[in-house]
């Protein structure tokens, strides 16, 4: 994602890219849309979502609870991906271009 020059980003991939963070399944979704999969953007902050989802409902529920702060982190997320930034989740983004998933 971070070889892609950032005016190749279309409005399009942003939205994909914030709706992920909002409703996981979308991201799952994505990652079986040939046409959305292939958009390098979209493909890494579906991959982040999920692992981030995985990972904070796993501390959400050892911590018995924290919903509301877990629900406000998502959405700063997808507000950030609609913006084209480029979103960085500690230990996350760096364990998944690690493992080459995005």
């Amino acid at each position: 994602m971070s070889q892609a020059p950032m005016s190749e980003i279309t409005q399009d991939d942003k939205l994909w890219a914030a709706l992920g963070y909002v409703i996981p399944v979308i991201a799952i979704v994505v990652l079986f849309m040939e046409d959305k999969k292939n958009r390098p953007y979209v493909k890494f902050n579906a991959v982040q979502s999920l692992v981030a989802s995985v990972a904070l409902s796993i501390i959400s529920t050892v911590t018995c609870g924290f919903g509301a702060v877990i629900f406000i982190i998502m959405f700063w997320w997808a507000y950030q991906a609609y913006q084209g930034q480029d979103v960085r989740i500690p230990v996350i983004s760096d364990f998944i271009r690690n493992q080459g998933w995005a």
